[in-house]
This record gives C-alpha cells, sequence and structure tokens, in this order.
C-alpha cells in the first residue's frame, strides 16, 4: 500500500449502454464498485468516490463523494478534476485514479505508476498490449487548475489529450493469461455480454 497516494474512484457516467448504474451491478456476488474499492484501497491511502446524482446509493461504502463541478456530464476528465481538488484538499501531493467498471486492473497498479515516475509533478499511464488506458494514471494533485482550464477551454474533453501536454510516462503492464486465452488487466464492463463475460473471468481468478 502507498499511504501518501490518494485513490479515486471514477463512477461519474451515465453507463448508457447498460441501460442501469452499472457500478451497482454485482459481479461475484458484490457490486462492481465494492470490488474496485477493495482493489484500490490495498494500494493507496484515503480513497473518494467520484459519482454524480443521488450519493446516498453509495453509502454503503463509507467513503467521500465527491461530483462533477463543471455540470453536463463532462467525462472522465471531469471526474478526475472532482478527485483532484478533494485529494489536494485532503493534502495529498499525488491520486491514482481507476474506473468502477474495470475490476480486474493489476493489484500492484499504483506500486507500477509511482515507480516510473520521475518526480512526483509526472503523470504516470497504465497501457497494456500498446493500448494507453489514461484513466488508469498516477497524478500530481496540483494540476487541477491545468485540467480545469482544458476543460474549459472548448476542446474535446479527452483524458489523453489533456495528458500529451503535460510530462508523462507510459507503464507497460502484462497480459493475464487464463484459460479463455490472454486477458487485457484494463477490460472493462459496458454491455450485458460483457458483464456475463467478467463473471466467467472472476469465477477463474478469484479461485
Amino acid at each position: 500500500m502507498t499511504d501518501s497516494i490518494a485513490g479515486i474512484i471514477l463512477a461519474g457516467g451515465r453507463s448508457r449502454r447498460m441501460g442501469e448504474d452499472k457500478s451497482l451491478m454485482r459481479l461475484a456476488g458484490s457490486p462492481l464498485v465494492a470490488r474496485v474499492t477493495a482493489r484500490l484501497a490495498a494500494q493507496s491511502g484515503r480513497l473518494a468516490l467520484n459519482a454524480n446524482g443521488d450519493p446516498q446509493r453509495y453509502e454503503f461504502l463509507g467513503l467521500p463523494i465527491v461530483a462533477d463541478t463543471t455540470g453536463d456530464f463532462a467525462g472522465p476528465l471531469a471526474g478526475i478534476l472532482a478527485g483532484l481538488r478533494w485529494a489536494g484538499g485532503a493534502g495529498f501531493r499525488r491520486a491514482a485514479t481507476v474506473a468502477t467498471d474495470t475490476p480486474f486492473f493489476p493489484i500492484d497498479l499504483v506500486e507500477q505508476l509511482e515507480r516510473a515516475t520521475q518526480d512526483e509533478d509526472m503523470i504516470a499511464v497504465a497501457r497494456c498490449g500498446g493500448r494507453a488506458h489514461p484513466v488508469f494514471a498516477l497524478w500530481p494533485t496540483d494540476c487541477a487548475p491545468a485540467v480545469d482550464a482544458f476543460l474549459q477551454s472548448g476542446q474535446k474533453a479527452s483524458v489523453l489529450g489533456f495528458i500529451e501536454r503535460q510530462r508523462h510516462v507510459f507503464v507497460d503492464f502484462e497480459l493475464i493469461i487464463t484459460s479463455r486465452g490472454p486477458l487485457d488487466p484494463f477490460f472493462n464492463i459496458n454491455t450485458p455480454a460483457e458483464l456475463a463475460e467478467a463473471e466467467q473471468i472472476a469465477a477463474e481468478l478469484d479461485q
């Protein structure tokens, strides 16, 4: 566990392809968000959840709930901004972000991201098989004003687009070998079919 780094779980999306709040859908008997919370809690200090709408639906987690401040569902970068502001206000210099719909992310994610940074002002971004996963990143909390300015600039609110304008490093993670074939640990769930696939993966990996 890296106690000096805050953890931020991003659950602020609208789950349009799932048809309901996917963060609360069950995987292997537990809500997705609870599984992700436990996975990140083992790797970081204090946690917060970025979510919009009624915060009481997440009361069972016992976490601070931070909503987007930009309005109009501006995407994950708005959630990252909210999380960075919370983490900075809580005294953290760095924060790691993960998505609530990605239940198999590496158990050493934060450690590897931290190890790859030259200093606390650099953003470290997860990558697997040549594909970047920019919401899985380690951020300096004092870049929050730059994120805000980027969101207000009228440019596309792309997480990777922002990162590419900052000092950053990509960190490569290995595929997970399963009986179904190689699995990107950043496999995310957007549809009922992907949730069913995740159930089969979890049944194997949780053994």
